[in-house]
Parts: structure tokens; sequence; C-alpha cells
């Protein structure tokens, strides 16, 4: 369903970011993310130059690999356009994240090595869900691997991680017992009081 009419208005801002997933030809992942942050007027912070109207004002990028355990190898930044020159300094903290895995308890492995001053919002918040790209990119991307090599899948022994987190993939839904039936837990029926 779309969106209703927005009442009368112009725009203020865009924010852009695009995140993509690389199967690369060493057997290990990438996971690129890119922000970029423009304004439709002519914007001044105090103290510092005038960025044009339709000018970056952030342009940031991180690249993160990892191998099929979605566990980090390498991780690296570029922040081409920066509102501030200190804003250099921020993601000197993130190569902590290397050795950490992408799952349970990503938010809060981010939080502990780059938080609060230790590193920057945007970068935090793009490294959120560089998760949710990476979970689009590696098992899809595993199984085509194994189709391009002419190899079968592997049986599917244990629930995905996925089920049970979305209203989709609840494990009572028909999605799941069409997808996954060995997995798939029907509602229990609630007893009629007399």
């Amino acid at each position: 369903m779309p969106l209703p009419p927005p009442s009368p208005r112009k725009l203020s801002h865009t924010r852009t970011v695009t995140y993509t997933g690389f199967d690369r030809e060493d057997g290990l992942w990438d996971i690129e993310a890119e922000l970029t942050d423009v304004k439709p007027y002519t914007f001044k912070v105090t103290s510092e130059p005038y960025f044009p109207k339709q000018e970056p004002i952030h342009g940031l990028k991180i690249r993160v690999t990892m191998d099929n355990e979605m566990v980090i190898q390498e991780i690296s930044t570029s922040m081409d356009v920066i509102p501030h020159d200190e804003c250099s300094g921020a993601p000197h903290a993130i190569h902590k994240l290397v050795g950490c895995a992408m799952g349970p308890g990503w938010r809060k492995a981010i939080n502990e090595r780059m938080g609060g001053t230790q590193g920057c919002t945007h970068l935090r918040e793009m490294l959120f869900n560089m998760a949710t790209v990476a979970y689009q990119t590696l098992p899809s991307g595993k199984w085509h691997r194994l189709e391009t090599a002419g190899m079968p899948h592997p049986e599917v022994t244990r629930p995905p991680f996925y089920l049970g987190q979305c209203h989709t993939w609840a494990f009572d839904s028909p999605t799941v017992q069409r997808a996954y039936p060995m997995f798939f837990k029907p509602k229990a029926e609630v007893p009629v009081k007399d």
C-alpha cells in the first residue's frame, strides 16, 4: 500500500545510504556501505565554511571483509566528505571490530569498541545495518556457490537464523510451513471458556 498523500511541503534534506554485498574469488565476502547527506540549500554550521546546496555534507564508506561464519577479517573506511576536520579521527577504533562476528550481539560489539566519542555516529549506524546486508548476502551466496559448482545444497538440520525474528518468518507462519515444514509449529489453540 502506498503512503497517504503528504501535507504540502518542500525538501529539506536527503540522506542516501547504499549497501552492497560481494562474493570474493578468495572465498571471503565483502559488505560495503556508503552514506551521503545533501541539502537543497546552502547550509552553514557555526564557525565552519558554507556547504553549497546539492553538495555532500557527508560522504562516508565502509568495507567489511568476512568469512563464511560472518567473522570480520578486515575493515576499512573512507571519509571523503566530512563537515569538520576533526571527523577524520573518528574511525580510529573501527579496527577493533576485526574478529567480531555479525550476529547476536553485533550492536553491543560496535558500541563497546567505538561507541560515544570513540567513534562516529554515522559510521556506527552504517555498521549496525551492515549485518542485515550480510544476512542477505551470505546464505544465498553460499547456496549459489554450490549450485554453480554443481554440488547439492546441504541438508537443513537447524532452523535458519531468521526464523522467529519477524512476522513473516514466525515459526507458525504459512511462509515457514511452505519453506521449512520441518520447523513449522502451529499456533496452540486457546481453549474456549464456558
